[in-house]
């Protein structure tokens, strides 16, 4: 009963999400008509739909993904014509009129007409599109039906998800619903908030078939609930382990003897690609994905100055080093996301700075990361041992479920099932250790040009040429450059000694990817928060009193707040020209 009450409050958090914005226009769509005939129909259409599919990919099979991207697609369509008929008056009379014919077929009354069909097939297309980030618990329940088989207790399961987002959905559509009313008896202008409407469900459709629903939006951390699902979990005394038990269905028999051979019912998402195309190797000699055969391996897709691959590298040393002797191969696939990362020699020192011994693919051109179709740093492959990929885990923080699908296809590739092993529990200290995902009001904030965004000082960004700026006023989540800065399209670069950087965050750590400039050189640098040296909330980079120095580009470790978690400025002021500043990232 405790996971059914963590489900459904789970899918009321989705409101929260940033991978929930896409659908929102597409609800607040259905605020203006009646809600028994407008939006409920929609509403619960969604959630059946998303149960019913997400039922299915728990129950596996390539098929399912294939059966769902099509889903997708006939989505997209739908609701592209169906923002165009909230644009156009000619384009609604034009669609609308079959559904008035069959409405008058299906009803002598009002109680089926358009608008209930309407929103039911709006709300079929958006239980298809709709992917929430996957956080713990929407990840315990999948991955405990794709161990041991689906049953009507993990379709209950993912109704009562559903049904949490539902309701959440549901009060938005009443509140914005008086929003749009209120609008419209003010200011007259119904139209042109219809068209608004319109115009917000193409871009979100855009947004959706572009990708930007799982992966742009995903990436914004500081919107995140998997903090708060996390602790709900713990709130109400669940157990990680536990629950990937919930939907486990006959996994052995009452006489303890185990199937011959034992075969996992994680799903086979086809063939894994191999690592052709790598410019160079790391820690051994080039691998081959046919002498691979008969070992499980895990793809590590990271770079070495992103923040979630540096706090997932713990887990997966770990794993390498547990699971060597089992039968498990750990393949390092180091994609990069900066020019800077591409130097074979910057990856090598990393790889000693992390402690990684295991093989390293330099895919510098990305022909491995199109060939796996990956969007995401991190991302975690699992290939079974007849070269079948049977897991993926994109992003950080569902490390467990990945161990034990670990555990899951070694004992396969062994033939018989074995009593699962607690799962591991690196130490890791500095950048790599956990985020405090409570406390995180701060998102990854670009500084070249080609991304930049919360740049508040007032002379605004000149690209590519030296100009003097200032710190304007800072309002939370912007930042601002002093003195006299080249913003290029990945960077900026300090062009005389003393400017510096300043920064209003919320969040327990700061980084800053940096880098010392062509030339190499070691670069001063001192930190201040809120005007003050740091002393105890000092990083990993920098002593008490805020000193460090560049010598290598890579993420620093500039801020780590020892007491309450509070909103700071943060400035950082380089006493020698030459700096690169690339990012902030927050933990």
């Amino acid at each position: 009963m405790t996971l059914f009450v963590a489900s459904y409050l789970a899918g009321v958090l989705t409101i929260l999400s940033p991978c929930i914005l896409p659908i929102l226009p597409l609800v607040f769509s259905r605020s203006g008509p009646p809600f028994r005939r407008s939006a409920l129909p929609m509403l619960l259409a969604m959630a059946l739909t998303f149960a019913a599919v997400a039922s299915l990919a728990a129950i596996g099979g390539s098929w399912v993904v294939q059966a769902n991207e099509a889903g997708r697609y006939m989505a997209l369509l739908l609701l592209g014509v169906f923002g165009v008929t909230l644009i156009s008056t000619r384009a609604a009379e034009f669609f609308h009129r079959p559904l008035v014919a069959l409405g008058q077929r299906l009803s002598d009354g009002n109680t089926a007409g358009p608008q209930s069909i309407g929103g039911s097939l709006l709300g079929v297309a958006t239980g298809l599109l709709w992917a929430p980030c996957a956080g713990p618990i929407l990840g315990l329940v999948l991955t405990g039906a794709a161990l041991h088989g689906a049953n009507a207790g993990t379709v209950l399961l993912l109704a009562a998800y559903a049904a949490g987002a539902a309701t959440s959905l549901a009060l938005a559509v009443l509140v914005g619903g008086k929003v749009l009313a209120a609008m419209k008896r003010a200011l007259g202008l119904g139209e042109r908030v219809r068209r608004g409407v319109g115009v917000a469900v193409l871009a979100s459709v855009l947004a959706i078939g572009f990708g930007f629903d799982t992966g742009l939006l995903t990436r914004l951390s500081f919107a995140a609930t998997t903090g708060i699902e996390q602790s709900l979990l713990d709130g109400l005394g669940h157990d990680r382990a536990a629950a990937l038990r919930v939907a486990e269905n006959g996994a052995s028999s009452g006489s303890g003897m185990p199937a011959q051979p034992y075969r996992s019912r994680l799903p086979d998402l086809g063939a894994a690609p191999g690592f052709d195309g790598a410019v160079s190797w790391l820690n051994t000699a080039p691998l081959k994905a046919q002498e691979l055969r008969g070992k499980v391996v895990l793809v590590n897709f990271w770079t070495y100055s992103c923040i979630n691959c540096i706090r997932t590298l713990p887990y997966v040393r770990a794993w390498a080093e547990e699971y060597r002797d089992h039968g498990l191969v750990v393949v390092g696939v180091h994609t990069p996301e900066f020019a800077f990362e591409k130097k074979v020699e910057n990856i090598r020192q990393a790889a000693a700075r992390f402690g990684i011994n295991y093989p390293i693919a330099v895919d510098n051109d990305f022909r491995i990361w199109r060939a796996f179709r990956n969007s995401y740093w991190p991302a975690i492959y699992l290939v079974d041992a007849q070269g079948r990929i049977r897991h993926t885990q994109f992003g950080e923080g569902a490390e467990a479920l990945s161990d034990r699908a670990i555990q899951d296809l070694l004992a396969e590739a062994a033939g018989h099932r074995k009593a699962a092993s607690n799962f591991v529990t690196p130490q890791a200290s500095g950048a790599q250790a956990a985020p405090d995902l409570a406390n995180i009001r701060s998102g990854e904030a670009y500084l070249g040009f080609s991304k930049a965004s919360g740049f508040a000082s007032p002379e605004g960004i000149t690209s590519d040429r030296p100009q003097d700026y200032s710190v304007g006023k800072l309002s939370l989540n912007q930042w601002g450059l002093d003195g006299n800065w080249t913003v290029g399209a990945e960077s900026a670069r300090l062009s005389r000694a003393g400017g510096g950087i300043a920064l209003r965050f919320s969040a327990r750590d700061l980084h800053l990817v940096l880098g010392s400039g062509p030339a190499g050189k070691s670069i001063r640098f001192q930190v201040t928060v809120d005007g003050a040296p740091p002393a105890a909330d000092h990083g990993a980079d920098i002593d008490a009193a805020g000193n460090g120095t560049l010598s290598e580009t890579r993420l620093y470790q500039l801020v780590r707040q020892a007491g309450e978690v509070r909103e700071r400025v943060f400035e950082i002021r380089f006493l020698d020209a030459g700096a690169d500043a690339y990012a902030f990232t927050f933990g």
